[in-house]
C-alpha cells in the first residue's frame, strides 16, 4: 500500500506509562492501535498491554476476514482480544477495575476501518484539512454535542477524564466501528493518547498532513503536548501513517 509510519509513546510527567501501542503491516492489510490504560496497581498498564496482545495473538484468525462483513468481523476481533485480556489477566483481581481505551484503524486496498471506545483519536487529513476524527466516548464530548462547550473547552474541562465507555474484561466490549472509503494517496492518519490531542492544536495537527512532514515533525509536536502541560502531563503516544 505504500505506507510511511511512524510512532512514539512517553510516560510525559507519570512514574508509570499505561498506554500502549502494537502494528500489523502485511501484503493484505494493515491495522495500528493506541490503547490508554485506567486502574491503579498496575492495573491499567495490563489492561492496555493486555488488549493490544490480544489484537496480535487473534489476528492470524480475524485478520483476513475482514475481506467479507468488515463490520461483523472487525466486531468479533474485538470480543476475541477482549477474552485474551481476560486470559492474560487470569486470577489477577486487578483485571477486575482495570480498564482501557482503544483506537484500531484498519487499512486495505478497499476500505478503512476504525474501532475506538473512549477518548483515545483517530485523525483522517489531508494537507487541505481534517477530514474528521473519531467522536470521543466522554462528558466534554456530549457536552459539544450538546452545543454546551466548544471544542476547544474539552481538553481543560473538569470533567475531561470522565468516560462514558471503556474496555473491560467483566463486561462485553463497547467498541464503535465504522466503515470509511480506501486510504487515498496525499491522506494521513494519527491516533493518539489524550495527553497527545489535548495539548496539540488543529493546526498544529494539520501540519503532520503536509507532504514534509515525518519523524521529526511528530516527535516534536509530542514533545511540546508536554512541555504546555506544565509538569502535570499525562502518558503521550501517537502513531502516524501516510500514503505518498
Amino acid at each position: 500500500m505504500g505506507l510511511e509510519f511512524y510512532q512514539l509513546t512517553q510516560a510525559g510527567d507519570r512514574e508509570v506509562n499505561q498506554d500502549c501501542m502494537a502494528h500489523i503491516i502485511n501484503d493484505s492489510y494493515a491495522l495500528f492501535v493506541v490503547a490508554d490504560g485506567l486502574g491503579g496497581h498496575q492495573g491499567g498498564e495490563k489492561a492496555s498491554r493486555f488488549f493490544c496482545e490480544g489484537l496480535l495473538k487473534t489476528a492470524g484468525t480475524y485478520g483476513k476476514r475482514l475481506e467479507q462483513n468488515p463490520v461483523d468481523n472487525l466486531s468479533a476481533w474485538m470480543a476475541a482480544a477482549v477474552n485474551e485480556m481476560k486470559q492474560l489477566f487470569a486470577i489477577d483481581k486487578s483485571g477486575h477495575e482495570a480498564h482501557t481505551t482503544c483506537a484500531i484503524l484498519y487499512l486495505d486496498q478497499q476500505r478503512v476501518l476504525t474501532a475506538h471506545c473512549g477518548d483515545t483519536r483517530i485523525y483522517r487529513m489531508n494537507p487541505q484539512q481534517i477530514v474528521w476524527r473519531t467522536q470521543d466516548h466522554s462528558i466534554p464530548q456530549q457536552l459539544v454535542n450538546e452545543g454546551r462547550i466548544n471544542e476547544q473547552q474539552m481538553a481543560l474541562h473538569p470533567e475531561q477524564n470522565q468516560l462514558t465507555r471503556s474496555i473491560n474484561i467483566q463486561k462485553a466490549h463497547q467498541v464503535e466501528i465504522n466503515l470509511y472509503p480506501a486510504m487515498e494517496i496525499g491522506e494521513t492518519f494519527v491516533l493518539c493518547s489524550d495527553g497527545f490531542w489535548e495539548y496539540a492544536k488543529p493546526a498544529e495537527l494539520l501540519q503532520l498532513a503536509s507532504p514534509a512532514s515525518g519523524k521529526t515533525e511528530l516527535d516534536k509536536l509530542a514533545r511540546l503536548a508536554i512541555f504546555r502541560a506544565h509538569g502535570n502531563s499525562d502518558n503521550v503516544t501517537v502513531q502516524w501513517i501516510t500514503r505518498r
